[in-house]
């Protein structure tokens, strides 16, 4: 299992090549995920994925984007990411995903995550809706 550490400016370039890697996920600058909450999976080879978040009230936060770099993938990366930040920030967490993204709502739904709404044309490039879901982490 890859190390989960936090993220720091130095893994912006690697999580900027995550990002470009996977069209499916959202696509914030990656110096932004400083001022957030940031962790890294890392490695022998380097940064394998990332999870952003915010907190948006008391207890309760909002993941900004998760992704992990193709060849990384379906190893539980995101399961290990996910997990840490549950453990470090204690509370109800949010997050949109693309409706097309099944492999995401089958590795959230594991996790314990409901669908709250869906949002019309939330997302461009292709236009396509968003599935909001939610976690209490305790």
């Amino acid at each position: 299992m890859p190390a989960i550490r936090r993220g720091c400016a130095e893994d912006l370039t690697a999580i900027a090549a995550i990002q470009a890697a996977s069209p499916e996920a959202a696509h914030w600058p990656p110096a932004d995920y400083l001022v957030h909450f940031l962790l890294v999976a890392v490695g022998e080879t380097g940064v394998l994925g990332f999870v952003a978040a915010r907190q948006v009230a008391d207890q309760e936060f909002e993941i900004l984007n998760i992704a992990v770099a193709p060849a990384f993938r379906r190893r539980g990366v995101a399961r290990e990411l996910l997990c840490s930040l549950f453990q470090q920030c204690q509370g109800a967490f949010y997050l949109e995903v693309r409706e097309s993204n099944l492999t995401a709502h089958i590795c959230y739904k594991s996790l314990g995550f409901q669908t709250v709404t869906n949002r019309p044309a939330y997302y461009e490039n292709p236009s396509e809706p968003a599935i909001v879901m939610k976690f209490h982490s305790c």
